[in-house]
């Protein structure tokens, strides 16, 4: 708990003059307590018992004029824990999100979005709660205790003070107040949706931020929604505190008219002297200042969680840093290299291993291979989201590390799988990829992505907003709008992840074909599982493992019965139609499959075209480790599926990824037995499947292969493995 106040006390340093102003309120507060009993005592023993009445009426004046700056004080008071909380909050806000800008892309392949938005919504609030009561309740609580228990050693107990308040009167305030306190706590709660909204936005962006050098102006258009947050929440405070406030300054008024009724009485000998009054008061002061002490436990209490979870946050470092004094990268005029390059994600097991390669200038690379072999690492080293454990990657034989972020990321132009668009307009996602670019230069970018007219026939033209995440176009449309993005930037060198992945074939034809155009005169690295789409590539590099293996052009590689040949021979006989909607697998495809190999060419015809199709969106399970029920066999005919084992603590950890031509389930064809693993869907995917009972059907009419197969399924020790 001290060490959450340690921290709060930190949070405030930037306010000093505030907080100044705040102790400076307290103590008026406590004094005005103070000197409101003693006043009794004054009251009764030197107006009452000396029939001062001159006296009498000047103290009721001055209580009465102690009362108003009191309450006026306490207003200012308020104010001030409104500004306060409000500001530290955004203060805290803005330290967070600035942070998250500068983390490296690891940070966000460990942590859960939902996670760090907990950060900027329950945590900040048990921080606001701390802030606005704890703090405050803390020093006047110790301040007073400290003062009453030592004033209640002057008087002695005679008599007890009984003060009715008026309940009816006490509820005036929160009824006036109320019913706008409650309007504003709506719109604060909105102003922080729209902020959480903001921040988880923009975590999905992170990769697009850093590509295209966004931090800047992401963090002005923060900034904005923050100043919106920041008057309503200045409003909300206020207006609660007030509610808070009336009552009490309501029964102090009943008590100051009790107090003066009473003395009125005393003077003409109808009541008990004075100084056993102030003692009393004095007493129910101390009684609350010791209760406010233990009211502040909680939030206390609650804050320090949030606090640590806050801080940890922002103890967090880049694991990317552009180092002091990094100079300008010149433009790429030879060649980029990786000269023995070895990384790893967790240390456990190398993802790149002594990896060297040269790209020249000008050249139109694919970088191919299984899931899982590194071709996607090496984007992300080119574009230095990560740093190479050993080895150099250069530009121009430049070692990239001692460059600067905006030379090197600037001559990139980046096209991402996922082609994350921003909740904007269509010009203004296109602008992205430049800010200063002009109209002129945005629709220009939009027609050699060959997506003006298309932009043009919306109702709102380029002003349409496209959506959370651009869900108001379809995944060309919104691809075409990310190569317009990556072009607007004119880049001398194109990144292209597995940009044409999650496309129907027409669509992925089409903007393969606007990216071959778009890509001469520029280096072009593209990753891709599909091999067709490699035909017209100068250099193919083949990783296996985290190894480049091969390399070559599609002529000279299918020449020689390596892996990239392999990988093609997989990939053939997988059928898909234009639309994207179903495929088909020829019958000689099928005998690469081990459990299906023996089968006769009539037969393989007649299980080619038991096959059928299911189309799979993203993220779904097609098979639940530990089922039984699902009695299928699959083949990947497009898309990309993850293979995940259940651990210890219930979590899912991924052990294998799947892709096209890849296969699944053969076990299930002959055997009940519990799927040992899970299948989920990693993009969009197209499975042929054939049914238990379908296969068992073909095979009855020869026992000898049901017996074959049977063999076939006891030798294989994985029920789930890869063609």
């Amino acid at each position: 708990m001290l060490s959450a106040l340690r921290h709060l006390l930190e949070y405030l340093r930037p306010y000093r003059f505030e907080v100044s102003l705040l102790l400076v309120g307290l103590l008026i507060d406590l004094a005005f307590n103070v000197l409101f009993s003693l006043s009794f005592q004054y009251v009764i023993d030197e107006a009452i018992a000396k029939h001062d009445q001159a006296l009498l009426y000047t103290i009721l004046v001055a209580l009465l004029v102690a009362v108003v700056v009191a309450a006026g004080v306490a207003v200012m008071r308020d104010y001030l824990y409104a500004r306060l909380g409000t500001a530290v909050m955004n203060d805290l806000r803005l330290r967070m999100f600035e942070h998250l800008q500068r983390l490296s892309h690891d940070f966000y392949t460990r942590m859960q979005v939902g996670d760090i938005l907990a950060r900027f919504s329950t945590d900040l609030g048990a921080v606001q709660n701390a802030v606005i009561l704890a703090i405050p309740e803390t020093i006047l609580g110790i301040l007073g205790v400290t003062t009453i228990a030592t004033l209640l050693f002057i008087f002695s107990w005679q008599l007890a003070l009984l003060t009715l308040i008026g309940l009816p009167l006490a509820t005036l305030g929160p009824q006036v107040l109320g019913p706008r306190a409650e309007r504003d706590s709506y719109l604060v709660r909105h102003e922080e949706a729209q902020i959480a909204s903001t921040v988880q936005e923009n975590l999905g962006a992170h990769a697009v931020v850093r590509a295209f050098q966004l931090a800047p102006e992401q963090t002005s258009r923060f900034r904005y929604k923050l100043r919106s947050l920041y008057r309503i929440g200045v409003r909300f405070n206020l207006t609660t505190y007030l509610v808070e406030r009336t009552p009490n300054l309501t029964f102090l008024l009943l008590q100051i008219a009790v107090f003066g009724f009473g003395a009125v009485k005393t003077f003409h000998g109808e009541l008990s002297l004075g100084s056993l009054v102030a003692f009393n008061i004095l007493l129910g002061y101390l009684s609350t200042y010791v209760t406010a002490l233990t009211r502040v436990m909680p939030p206390l209490l609650m804050a320090a969680g949030g606090i640590k979870r806050i801080q940890e946050l922002l103890r967090a470092r880049p694991q990317v840093q552009e180092k002091p004094g990094a100079v300008a990268l010149a433009p790429l005029r030879e060649a980029i290299t990786f000269e023995a390059v070895s990384f790893s994600y967790t240390g456990e097991h190398r993802n790149l291993d002594r990896v060297s390669l040269k790209i020249p200038r000008g050249t139109t690379v694919a970088i191919v291979g299984a899931s899982g072999s590194g071709k996607s690492t090496v984007l992300g080293l080119l574009a230095r989201f990560y740093d190479p454990d050993r080895g150099v990657v250069a530009f121009d034989g430049a070692d990239i590390r001692g460059a600067s972020f905006d030379s090197l990321r600037g001559q990139l132009g980046i096209v991402f799988q996922d082609s994350f668009l921003f909740n904007t307009t269509v010009r203004e996602n296109i602008r992205m990829g430049r800010l200063a670019a002009t109209d002129e230069e945005v629709e220009a970018a939009a027609r050699a992505a060959e997506i003006h007219d298309l932009i043009a026939s919306l109702p709102e033209g380029y002003n349409t907003v496209v959506g959370e995440r651009g869900s108001r176009l379809s995944g060309g449309q919104r691809q075409r709008v990310a190569i317009a993005r990556a072009i607007l930037r004119d880049p001398q060198i194109l990144l292209l992840d597995e940009a044409t992945s999650a496309l129907d074939p027409t669509t992925e034809a089409a903007i393969n074909a606007t990216l071959e155009r778009l890509g001469r005169d520029r280096t072009v690295i593209g990753v891709t599982h599909r091999l067709a789409s490699t035909r017209h590539a100068d250099l193919i590099l083949v990783f296996d493992k985290g190894r480049l293996v091969e390399q070559g052009n599609q002529r000279e590689l299918l020449a020689v019965d390596g892996l990239y040949r392999r990988l093609w021979n997989k990939q053939q006989g997988l059928v898909v139609s234009e639309d994207g909607t179903r495929a088909e697998v020829e019958p000689e495809r099928l005998r690469a499959i081990p459990i299906l190999s023996t089968l006769s060419d009539t037969m393989l015809a007649a299980v080619a075209r038991s096959f059928l199709s299911e189309r799979v969106s993203e993220g779904r399970s097609v098979i639940v480790e530990g089922d039984t029920t699902v009695e299928k066999f699959y083949i990947v005919a497009r898309g990309k599926v993850a293979v995940l084992k259940r651990q210890d603590d219930g979590s899912d950890q991924q052990i294998a990824a799947l892709q096209e031509g890849d296969h699944f389930g053969e076990v299930a064809l002959l055997r009940d037995a519990p799927r040992n693993a899970t299948i989920r869907t990693l993009t969009p995917c197209i499975l042929l499947t054939l049914q238990r009972r379908q296969f068992l059907e073909l095979i009855q009419s020869d026992p000898r292969l049901s017996h074959e197969f049977d063999s076939v399924v006891r030798s294989r020790v994985h029920p789930v493995t890869m063609a």
